[in-house]
C-alpha cells in the first residue's frame, strides 16, 4: 500500500496491484462445456514444469505457459478472443470493483479476537476473562455444530466489493485501488467488475 493526491489534493490511501499481462486461455461454452466463462492466465512460467494437458491447451491458444489461470464466469465481452493479451487498460479510474483473494492467515485465535466476543469479569476471583461461556442446551448432552468457538482465523478466500480504481498506470501495467483488498503482500487476487451482493 501507498498513497495518491487526487485533483483536489486530499491524500488517498491505495493498493498498487499488477494487472496483467494476462492471457485469453480458453472460452468456455454452454454447448461444449456447459456453462459460459472466459479462462484467464498470469504469471510466466518454465514450459517443463507445466503438465501436457495445459501445455496442449496454451499450444492451442498460441500463448506462452503461465503460472496461474483463473475462471470469469459469464458470457465473454465483447471482443475477447482466445490468445488475446489483456492489460491494465482495460480498467478506468473512477470504475468500481470486487476483489477476491485469500485471507492473511492469523493462526489459531480465540473467541475473543476471532468472533469479537466481549470478555468476562475480571474482579472478584473471576476466572471468566477470554472464555467462551456457555455452549448450549443441557438436554441435548452435545455441543451444537456452527457454534461460535475458538479455531483457523483467516487463510480463506474472500471478496471485497465496492473498490474504486483511483488512478491506472497502462505503460507499467499498475491498478491502484482505493484501500485494501485481501491477502498478504505479492499474493495474487482476481479483479473483476462489482459483483451484486444479495
Amino acid at each position: 500500500m501507498t498513497q495518491v493526491f487526487d485533483e483536489k489534493g486530499i491524500i488517498v490511501p491505495v493498493t498498487v496491484l499488477e494487472a496483467g499481462p494476462c492471457y485469453v486461455v480458453s472460452l468456455r461454452t454452454a454447448e461444449k462445456d456447459g456453462y459460459t466463462a472466459t479462462r484467464l492466465g498470469f504469471g510466466a512460467i518454465k514450459e517443463k514444469k507445466v503438465t501436457k494437458p495445459l501445455a496442449g491447451e496454451f499450444k492451442k491458444a498460441g500463448v506462452k505457459p503461465v503460472r496461474r489461470i483463473a475462471e470469469f464466469r459469464g458470457e465473454p465481452a465483447e471482443g475477447v478472443e482466445v490468445g488475446q493479451e489483456l492489460k491494465a487498460d482495460v480498467f478506468q479510474a473512477g470504475d468500481v470493483v470486487s476483489v477476491t483473494g485469500t485471507s492473511k492467515g492469523k493462526g489459531f485465535s480465540g473467541l475473543v479476537r476471532r468472533h469479537h466476543f466481549g470478555r468476562g469479569p475480571v474482579t472478584h476471583g473471576s476466572h471468566n476473562i477470554r472464555q467462551p461461556g456457555s455452549v448450549g442446551s443441557v438436554d441435548a448432552a452435545r455441543t451444537w455444530r456452527g457454534l461460535k468457538m475458538a479455531g483457523q482465523l483467516g487463510n480463506v478466500r474472500t471478496t471485497t466489493h465496492g473498490i474504486k480504481v483511483v488512478r491506472v498506470d497502462p505503460e507499467r501495467n499498475l491498478l491502484m485501488l482505493r484501500g485494501a483488498v485481501p491477502g498478504p503482500k505479492n499474493a495474487v487476487v482476481m479483479v473483476r467488475e462489482l459483483v451484486k451482493r444479495g
